[in-house]
């Protein structure tokens, strides 16, 4: 994906959010996020866009925290969370390609990840809105599916942060069954995962998730059941997964 399909993505998915946090009970709890309720889930998405923005208008080159919701009225939250997703889209828009300032994952450049991050923080809170709301989840790009999964697999888990570990090695088979090229090896220890984008199946995997990239995302992130895609091998791997990356 370009820049500017991520921009265009966050552009859909901060509207829809707002709509969906909109009808909802401010004090309906999140599933996805199981501490918070969708008053908590729209601050924190709109501290997240704020944040975001100061980094992309501004050029900051050191990270800085997030800042805090201010206190308002549980009427006043979804108004002011689209001001700041409108603020954010702009200052995307109106960014240099050579932007320079702080991220902190792989990407081409700052303002790709910027773009690529913000769209894919947006679409997987607007999922968590939704499930909030007891609706139906709306479709998920499957380009951006695949993005989110090799963000997640070689970006966030390749941390050292990530708590992801396994006491004896372990390798998984992630395959999107609906993207071209979009399966990834893998590898846990007891240290930081490795993984990389690969058609080539390992020869024996412990563990393979298949299914559509949309549905693996989800899964990956725990927004979906596990039954949601296709899991064969150790599938105790995949339940390993699910309690050490629980939010």
């Amino acid at each position: 994906m370009q820049i500017t399909d991520f921009i265009a993505t966050l552009t859909i998915e901060g509207r829809l959010f707002a709509d969906t946090a909109q009808q909802a009970d401010p004090d309906a709890p999140v599933p996805g996020c199981p501490a918070w309720r969708v008053r908590d889930l729209v601050k924190h998405l709109s501290s997240v866009h704020r944040w975001a923005t100061g980094f992309v208008a501004e050029g900051g080159t050191e990270r800085v925290p997030l800042p805090e919701a201010p206190g308002l009225r549980d009427e006043e939250l979804v108004p002011w969370m689209r001001a700041g997703h409108e603020r954010l889209v702009a200052a995307l828009e109106a960014a240099p390609a050579d932007l320079a300032c702080w991220s902190f994952l792989p990407a081409p450049s700052p303002l790709a990840f910027w773009a690529r991050r913000q769209a894919l923080e947006t679409t997987v809170h607007r999922v968590d809105a939704e499930s909030a709301l007891g609706a139906a989840i709306s479709p998920l790009r499957p380009d951006l599916a695949a993005e989110g999964i090799a963000e997640l697999l070689t970006g966030f888990h390749a941390r050292g942060r990530s708590p992801v570990r396994t006491e004896t090695p372990a390798t998984l088979r992630v395959r999107a069954t609906d993207v071209p090229e979009a399966a990834w090896n893998v590898h846990l220890s007891d240290g930081p995962l490795r993984a990389e984008r690969a058609v080539q199946e390992p020869p024996a995997p412990d563990c393979t998730y298949e299914g559509t990239a949309a549905d693996l995302y989800l899964v990956l992130w725990n927004r979906l059941p596990l039954d949601r895609v296709r899991i064969t091998g150790d599938v105790g791997l995949a339940h390993r997964w699910r309690e050490l990356t629980n939010v």
